[in-house]
């Protein structure tokens, strides 16, 4: 297994093989009880009805019922189901079924691909998107949210500030090309 995190420039190619490949030490298929507890500092889960948190915020997870629940019964009930694990270190892991399906990559990792200062230039190394959607908020371009399905990856070039900020991996929505529709 080659480590991405060891080698960053492997996230630009448009048709890598996930099967190839780990983040953190854990490859996709992984059981997600694998993803180091320390490493965890939040959850999002079905049992999860309220969530408060932010920025300098402690995170606090509510039940149905208005019941407390700790950050372990929040992980628990993702390495058992469905659900995402989100790292410390701006790695965020999809699980579904007890298994990882996905990572999602922000943060200090991305300044590996900080010479790149124009939506040009990100092109130019991680080659022509087979989706492109532009997202605009009252008529400026905010980012360019580019997926290669060969590499069942999605990357976001932020256009206000000129960056990759966010690359996800795996069993998103949109990564693996559009999903046929089944009309009756």
């Amino acid at each position: 297994m080659i480590e991405i995190l060891e080698n960053l420039d492997l996230l630009s190619r448009p048709n890598l093989d996930l099967t190839s490949v780990e983040v953190n030490g854990i490859a996709l298929g992984a059981p997600a009880a694998a993803v180091p507890r320390q490493r965890i500092v939040g959850g999002l889960s079905s049992i999860i009805a309220r969530y408060r948190g932010g920025t300098n915020i402690k995170s606090e997870y509510y039940d149905a019922d208005g019941r407390s629940l700790t950050l372990d019964e929040v992980i628990e009930d993702v390495v058992r189901s469905d659900g995402f694990l989100y790292g410390a270190d701006k790695i965020n892991y999809k699980v579904c079924a007890g298994a990882v399906v996905g990572f999602a990559i922000s943060g200090p990792h991305l300044s590996h691909f900080a010479h790149l200062t124009s939506y040009e230039e990100f092109l130019s190394v991680f080659g022509e998107p087979d989706r492109i959607h532009e997202n605009e908020e009252y008529g400026d371009l905010l980012t360019y949210e580019t997926y290669y399905w060969g590499a069942r990856k999605h990357v976001t070039w932020d256009a206000w500030e000129a960056r990759v900020s966010f690359i996800n991996l795996g069993d998103f929505e949109g990564n693996s090309g559009p999903r046929p529709c089944n009309l009756k």
